[in-house]
């Protein structure tokens, strides 16, 4: 099996620490060693979230070295920028299509980036980027914090993993009250990308 070396990046309370707590469970139920680290910062006050989930046949340290990131996964435009580094060339790049611009911006003591901006900046490091709606997705099915799930649908199809996998870790990780709504997330994202 080979090692994959994920990073997830966004803004607290956009579930970035759940998304990576489903994939540490995806890995180690698909027969990986999986290793898992969080940064936590000024989440609970809307400041960045960063984890790194790593799959392999042996795993001893869940730190990725800058530009070994396999799978980059950002819940807001801005932390993808933020964090293309950290991504191997030609890694894979999934973006929620979403900004949360933060103070200094709505204060005037600095700008946030254009869409275009953005894309020009992530194409530098890799062409293999989604962006994917999950915001507008998950409100529609009636609450935009299942964002994150959304993603992992996407993400879910570019992995060798059967879906039963992710369909009973996101079942037995999400609170019982959101685990339909959350399967239909997933199943959203999924339905995101051809077969």
């Amino acid at each position: 099996m080979k090692g994959l070396n994920f990073m997830l990046v966004g803004v607290g309370g956009q579930g970035t620490l759940l998304a990576s707590s489903i994939l540490a469970e995806v890995g180690l139920r698909a027969g990986y060693d999986v290793k898992k680290s969080e940064v936590h910062g000024m989440a609970q006050r809307g400041g960045a979230v960063s984890s790194s989930v790593r799959w392999g046949d042996r795993v001893y340290s869940p730190l990725i070295a800058p530009g070994e990131v396999d799978v980059l996964i950002a819940f807001e435009r801005v932390e993808a920028l933020r964090h293309v580094d950290s991504l191997r060339p030609g890694g894979l790049l999934l973006v929620n299509d979403h900004a949360i611009v933060p103070v200094t911006v709505t204060s005037g003591d600095a700008t946030y980036p254009s869409r275009e901006e953005i894309i020009a900046a992530l194409q530098q490091v890799t062409t293999d980027i989604t962006f994917v709606p999950g915001v507008n997705i998950a409100a529609q099915l009636g609450n935009a914090r299942a964002n994150n799930v959304v993603l992992l649908g996407v993400l879910s199809r570019r992995l060798d993993v059967a879906r039963e996998i992710w369909e009973q870790v996101i079942a037995a990780r999400v609170p019982p009250k959101y685990k339909d709504l959350n399967l239909e997330a997933f199943a959203r994202g999924r339905d995101l990308v051809d077969a």
